[in-house]
């Protein structure tokens, strides 16, 4: 319950629903205190407000900086109203029953580059998280809403107010929004005032929200769920996926479709009039190809490996058309992942009720890629980096045809996405078999031709991808055993001159990168 003649204390950067807000707490005789720019568009909506300046006797001073710490403010918001009103009387302290604060965006302002490091301290709000916790500490008398999300559920309660159990909820959530904010100003920090320029802050702040409780982890015993940044509205990605029909994803499920989406990326890139397809098991891409129609690429993609596309994901750079649902429909998969689908291919999948469909739009690559080891977390930038054409070196005595080059190219995007040790043989905007994750990179080589083969698929002409150096010359000899023409790979290894010289015996045009796309 609030006092009988309730005060709310808005001071908010972000004004989205202030005004609706303002007017249902005036209509329920709230008195609004306010600063700022707050209480002045407060006051051109017809609304009365008094200013804090007015309420405390004091002025707002140092160009704003100061304005809401004062006992006067912070005694109405901590005051026990169950021990402390003789003290609030004392004092001449009106007790606030309402805090409604958002922060100054120093999260959104640090993302401007040319933001000088003075102009972007003086975004660091001091007086909104020190309201903000305080109400949330005393939230058995006093309510905190940090987030405009939260503005109608709380006019629902009016009359009466939110109870207990609400409060609490929105003091969990203003603690966890301070928290944030205090991190990514002690990361922004720490990272401009270190003694060397790094990649990576010498302090990272991660603040997450469960999104989505998973019913288990990789295995039934482990308890899992989705997590999205905090204070992200809209999560992009896999992660903010619309899932338009089957079950609930699962750990698994959105670990390979990540991996899906993430090669899908990557290979739609290297030719966007062309539709990529990619289908993946257990986060590796077991095919992987273009097409003109979306039904030709998934049937080029499926022919390198039928049998391990059994139960996989698959994900299309282009809407999903009725013809390419009859196809996914004729087929045990356990996720399919398009920017979109038509109606009709949606009625057509509908038969198939367990199939996950799941639309991504739009994606926000994360800024670290962080793993748990025993006793600690590997943080790392992502493997973001764009190739074209232009970086390519030719090595040997003969140059790949424009035709192998895009071969090349096609057969590098994907590779990066195939788990270490890794070996691509592509053609003609196809994946004609992978080795994947062997030991030794001969080992890779050779699971490469064997699932071309048993896909039924010439490897004659094909373009081999290898994401790290060849250390030894076996695997370029395998290659040229087989019928592969052209090679990319990064280089580096102290044995260069004679994979190169393998590859000039056999006629094979090779080109380095300079790069390589190890995938653990």
């Amino acid at each position: 319950m609030f006092s009988a003649n309730p005060t709310a204390l808005i001071s908010v950067s972000d004004k989205t629903g202030l005004v609706e807000l303002a007017s249902a707490l005036v209509q329920h005789g709230f008195r609004i205190l306010s600063t700022g720019g707050s209480a002045d568009r407060l006051a051109e909506a017809g609304i009365a407000v008094t200013k804090v300046s007015e309420h405390t006797g004091f002025p707002e001073i140092m160009g704003g900086r100061v304005k809401t710490l004062h006992p006067k403010i912070h005694g109405g918001i901590l005051g026990r109203r169950d021990t402390d009103q003789a003290v609030m009387a004392e004092h001449g302290i009106d007790g606030i029953d309402l805090v409604v604060v958002n922060l100054y965006p120093f999260i959104e302002a640090i993302q401007d580059p040319s933001l000088s490091k003075a102009a972007a301290i003086e975004q660091i709000d001091i007086g909104g998280p020190a309201m903000i916790r305080s109400a949330a500490k005393n939230h058995q008398d006093v309510c905190v809403l940090s987030d405009p999300a939260d503005y109608d559920d709380f006019v629902a309660t009016l009359p009466k107010g939110p109870d207990l159990t609400q409060r609490e909820m929105w003091a969990v959530k203003a603690f966890a929004h301070t928290a944030r904010y205090d991190g990514e100003i002690s990361q922004w920090l720490s990272q401009k005032t270190a003694p060397t320029e790094s990649a990576l802050p010498p302090k990272l702040n991660v603040s997450l929200d469960q999104a989505q409780a998973l019913r288990y982890g990789e295995n039934p015993h482990q308890a899992a769920g989705l997590y999205v940044a905090r204070g992200q509205s809209v999560p992009s990605g896999v992660a903010g996926g619309q899932l338009v029909q089957g079950k609930a994803l699962s750990f698994n499920n959105l670990l390979d479709a990540d991996a899906a989406y993430s090669a899908l990326k990557w290979v739609a890139a290297t030719d966007p009039s062309q539709i990529s397809c990619v289908v993946v098991k257990h986060t590796n891409p077991c095919g992987v190809a273009m097409g003109a129609t979306p039904l030709e690429a998934w049937e080029r993609a499926l022919a390198c490996d039928p049998t391990s596309a059994f139960g996989g994901i698959v994900a299309v750079s282009a809407p999903i058309d009725v013809e390419l649902a009859k196809q996914l429909a004729s087929r045990f998969l356990e996720v399919v992942m398009a920017p979109a689908i038509s109606d009709e291919a949606k009625a057509v999948l509908a038969q198939k009720p367990n199939l996950r469909v799941l639309i991504v739009q739009a994606t926000d690559p994360s800024k670290w890629d962080i793993r748990a080891i025993d006793g600690g977390f590997l943080v790392q930038e992502p493997d973001e980096a764009a190739f074209d054409e232009a970086q390519l070196s030719v090595v040997t005595e003969r140059a790949p045809s424009p035709e192998e080059i895009k071969d090349l190219l096609f057969a590098w995007a994907v590779v990066r996405s195939v788990r270490s040790n890794a070996i691509v043989y592509a053609k003609h905007g196809q994946t004609l078999g992978l080795g994947v994750g062997q030991m030794s990179r001969i080992d890779s080589a050779r699971f490469g031709v064997l699932k071309s083969q048993d896909a039924g698929l010439s490897l004659d002409g094909a373009a081999m991808a290898s994401e790290a150096f060849f250390p030894f010359a076996d695997s370029i000899e395998a290659a040229a055993a087989v019928g592969v023409r052209c090679i990319i790979q990064p280089g580096g290894s102290v044995r260069d001159d004679e994979v190169i010289a393998a590859c000039n015996k056999a006629g094979i045009a090779m080109a380095l990168t300079g790069r390589r796309h190890f995938k653990h």
